[in-house]
């Protein structure tokens, strides 16, 4: 905790107005740093090539990535590619382009305020509503831990054959990883999350290579189609792939993990820092965006072209891949990849619990602790529903996961948007007209697209 910040309990803030600055008076008088323990250690050069500059920088933007690459998202990349070709990736597209404008925009809240998103809204919003924003964020949280269980559990069973029971339960292991890689210091924690993308990245660039799918089809598919529109079930499976790629907990991360660097804490050092973030975010959002692509085209030039439409299981990928591909390593590269997908979130989704936590309660829990606390809470629904259902029941598991994950996007989205907005909490790093319009309407698609497909989900 900051040596300036009293000792606060999660009813001790007092339920007050905003001042002239936006936020409350005994808000403003002591912040407590998000993630204190790591909070501008990471030296940055304040001159010298750009090349430095962007690699100081360089880290956050990846372990936002991870989020937009999860086990999560498979499901919905396969399912497009093997029904619907390419036609889909336009969608993609469209959902990464929405992603790097809301994490440049929770990149700029963090460094100009100094605030991340939950303490934003802890800051702004009576107690009630902020209780009802942080259940509603650990649901989240708690949901896409569901998705890396799963995703592990698969992965395990499918390298090594151990029962989908067993590797949920080992899956339980990994509660101890953050807390060894912080305790190597933040750099060593980039350094492991980027390791394991370029692990995912190489399986899948072998894949597509052996695919060898027509470039004219491929680059036709980044083209919006209306098609998507004028057919149901292309519509809900498009509504699906943004559902699964748009991650809420990644705002509050975002916001809290860019205040590791040492920026000067001035207008000019605060300016060149959020030029750097954004360029960081960006380019690693790239990064997830070929990943995701390259799920959708291995499906597309695997599944779709050889007449296996169904595909829209992992376990039936893994088994089709390597006779489909004529490649006998093709199955083994993406279960690595899907393994090394589960390991990632799991580190960026415990950073995410523990800032949303500290953030809406002023309440700290060990590393362990939290980490095992949400880890049982997603362990506990998976053994039952694979003992109950098999396979096939952790398979819908994991949608409903994502399906839990759109509702809880509105309650992120709406408040940074609103928070980048506001003149009196962002002075002159306020967002401009233009692009604030353009974040109002990217908040307003996704919120109706969520709503549609939450519509489709439990009525449709």
């Amino acid at each position: 905790m900051d040596a300036r910040s009293p000792a606060l309990t999660p009813d001790s803030l007092p339920d007050e107005t905003p001042d002239a600055s936006g936020w409350r008076a005994d808000a403003s008088a002591g912040i407590q740093h998000s993630l204190p323990e790591v909070y501008g250690t990471i030296l940055v050069p304040f001159r010298g090539h750009w090349v430095r500059r962007l690699l100081a920088f360089a880290g956050p933007g990846y372990l936002v990535s991870v989020g937009y690459m999860d086990p999560g998202n498979w499901a919905t990349d396969l399912a497009g590619g093997s029904k619907f070709g390419y036609t889909l990736l336009s969608v993609i597209l469209l959902s990464n382009l929405m992603a790097i404008l809301l994490q440049a925009l929770a990149a700029r809240l963090g460094i100009v305020t100094d605030r991340d998103l939950a303490q934003a809204c802890r800051a702004t919003y009576s107690r009630p509503v902020n209780f009802m924003l942080w259940l509603a964020c650990e649901a989240a949280i708690i949901a896409c831990d569901l998705a890396e269980v799963i995703g592990t559990a698969i992965a395990l069973k499918l390298l090594f054959g151990i029962p989908l029971v067993g590797g949920a339960l080992i899956a339980a292991l990994d509660a101890f990883l953050l807390l060894l890689l912080m305790n190597k210091g933040f750099r060593f924690l980039e350094a492991f999350v980027i390791a394991l993308l370029i692990v995912i990245a190489v399986c899948f660039a072998v894949q597509i290579t052996a695919a060898a799918p027509p470039v004219a089809a491929m680059l036709k598919g980044f083209a919006p189609s209306t098609e998507i529109f004028t057919n149901p079930e292309m519509l809900y499976i498009a509504i699906g792939i943004i559902g699964a790629t748009v991650m809420p907990h990644n705002l509050y991360l975002h916001s809290s993990i860019v205040q590791t660097r040492a920026y000067e804490r001035t207008d000019e050092g605060r300016r060149d820092a959020i030029k750097w973030a954004t360029a960081d975010s960006t380019i690693a959002l790239m990064l997830a965006l070929f990943i995701n692509a390259a799920i959708l085209v291995v499906a597309a030039a695997t599944f779709h072209k050889s007449g296996h439409s169904d595909v829209a299981e992992i376990g039936q990928a893994y088994e089709l891949l390597s006779p489909l591909l004529g490649l006998g390593i093709a199955s083994t590269l993406f279960a690595v990849a899907l393994l090394a997908s589960g390991l990632n979130s799991t580190v960026t989704a415990t950073l995410a619990g523990q800032i949303v936590m500290e953030g809406f309660l002023h309440l700290r829990l060990p590393s362990w602790a939290r980490r095992l606390l949400t880890r049982g809470i997603a362990i506990v629904p998976v053994i039952v529903v694979t003992a109950l259902y098999g396979e096939r029941g952790t398979g819908q598991l994991l949608v409903f996961s994502q399906v839990v994950l759109s509702m809880q996007l509105p309650f992120a989205v709406i408040p940074l948007v609103r928070f980048v907005s506001d003149r009196r909490k962002m002075g002159k790093f306020t967002i401009s007209k233009p692009v604030a319009a353009v974040a109002w309407i990217v908040a307003g698609i996704i919120v109706t697209l969520n709503l549609k497909l939450l519509f489709d989900t439990f009525f449709g």
